[in-house]
């Protein structure tokens, strides 16, 4: 894998300087990952790490992401109302249940 698809931004800063792991081996992440459930680990030949952080996606909404054409037009739905693109039929208040 080459670093520039790792590595999306050069712009990086020391978090956490001389880090040590506890008994069992465990390094904390403390606030570096805010966001992610996850994270992929990577390691150059010179033992440096990578931690580039993910968040997991249920198995239920899996399938949104595995169907291009789903998601394109999810994403086409979203764009389109920030692009002025939507038109105002009427209101659904009626409809709505207290």
């Amino acid at each position: 894998m080459s670093t520039s698809a790792l590595i999306r931004n050069f712009d990086i800063e020391l978090v956490s300087e001389f880090a040590r792991p506890d008994a069992k081996r465990h390094l904390s992440r403390g606030e570096a990952l805010r966001g992610a459930t996850a994270c992929n680990i990577y390691r150059n030949p010179l033992g440096q790490l990578i931690l580039d952080p993910v968040k997991t996606v249920p198995v239920s909404a899996m399938w949104l992401y595995e169907n291009a054409q789903a998601l394109a037009t999810v994403k086409q739905g979203l764009r389109e109302p920030a692009e002025g693109k939507s038109v105002y039929r009427c209101s659904f208040a009626k409809h709505a249940k207290e």
